[in-house]
């Protein structure tokens, strides 16, 4: 169901792959920028890091899952 609502809405797979790639980046520029900018130290950096980078699996997983159902169509 949410496959199918995703085609439908016109995101393709290869759009959350490049997602997941996205997301590897931005982990680490938000763990870079934050030991940087802010002073609340190396926990606080590591935990932005962390936060945005398990967005990455699930945007692969989507990806995959999205690929099937296209192969399907």
């Amino acid at each position: 169901m949410l496959m199918k609502k995703l085609h439908e809405m016109g995101v393709k797979s290869d759009h959350l792959y490049i997602a997941g790639i996205a997301s590897i980046g931005l982990s680490f520029l938000s763990w870079l920028v934050s030991t940087r900018c802010e002073k609340a130290g190396l926990d606080r950096a590591d935990r932005w890091g962390i936060f945005v980078g398990e967005w990455a699996p699930t945007f692969i997983a989507l990806g995959n899952g999205l690929r099937t159902y296209e192969e399907e169509k």
